[in-house]
């Protein structure tokens, strides 16, 4: 995953992922990278992983390496226009946009395309080392991977289908591009993730760099005999529940191919705070 210029991060909703995002992302800085994370369809949680309120559609500073964008749609489509008409930013192109957001409401792929081309033209510019997205959740994902190769089928020739086809292979290219899809222990993060990792074998269109397991328990480390010996109270209940889900997790984990396990993180933790210890984690766990 450490040479990859183009990083998805994705799972599904609350799984966390915005998380793994910016760990993945403060990961990169503290390793010398210059990094560009991106929201691409609702950014507020990463925003509060980075410590700030919102994130913008320009980008801005949020940690020392670390640039962060939040994908506005409107702004995205007139960004589109203007490089596939080769328009400077000044010009205008109100009449043009309002034409095309038909098109874009009403075609295959092309409301897809247009958040997808933000982090892939951004990886195309090179102004970043790496740029690392906050997807959408795993059950739309897909239809954003296959948007590229959707509108290159529908646009039978020219400029647009010239961009869609080197948007799929960039997309396609292990080299450059890569998906990281984060779970929980649990069963419908789990049967979601199998599924999503059976599409990814049906339809490669991006090479899986990892799958992480977040909110990973410990064993708590004594036996049975010894929370039943304690005392009733909150000792043995929180003793008691954190063996269960322990003991709950283990299957679950079985049925996952390896890669990063990473710890709940007890304790009154902001989400920035989350982050940072996760940069650590991963490393370890990896």
């Amino acid at each position: 995953m450490d040479n990859r210029r183009l990083i998805f991060v994705s799972g599904k909703g609350g799984v966390g992922k915005s998380a793994v995002t910016a760990a993945l992302a403060l990961r990169a800085a503290r390793r010398g990278e210059r990094v560009l994370a991106i929201g691409m369809v609702e950014s507020l949680g990463l925003a509060a992983h980075f410590g700030v309120d919102a994130l913008e559609y320009e980008p801005h500073q949020v940690h020392t390496g670390v640039d962060a964008v939040a994908i506005n749609r409107t702004k995205a489509l007139d960004e589109y226009l203007r490089l596939q008409l080769r328009l400077p930013r000044a010009a205008p192109i109100g009449q043009a946009s309002k034409v095309f957001q038909v098109f874009v409401d009403v075609a295959p792929g092309v409301r897809e395309i247009i958040s997808l081309g933000k982090p892939i033209f951004e990886t195309w510019q090179g102004t970043y080392d790496k740029v690392i997205v906050d997807s959408p959740p795993l059950g739309q994902l897909f239809s954003y991977l296959r948007a590229p190769a959707t509108i290159a089928q529908t646009v039978p020739t020219g400029a647009v289908q010239d961009q869609a086809l080197r948007m799929r292979d960039t997309l396609g290219d292990p080299a450059t591009a890569a998906l990281v899809m984060v779970t929980l222990a649990e069963e419908l993060p789990v049967m979601e993730t199998a599924e999503a990792l059976d599409d990814l074998a049906t339809e490669p269109v991006i090479d899986l760099a990892a799958l992480a397991v977040n909110r990973v328990l410990p064993p708590l480390g004594v036996s049975p005999s010894i929370i039943d010996a304690l005392p009733a109270g909150r000792q043995r209940e929180a003793a008691t529940l954190h063996d269960n889900l322990y003991t709950d997790q283990q299957p679950w984990l079985d049925m996952l191919p390896a890669g990063p396990r990473l710890p709940y993180l007890f304790g009154f933790l902001t989400p920035g705070e989350v982050a940072a210890r996760l940069v650590d984690h991963w490393d370890a766990a990896s």
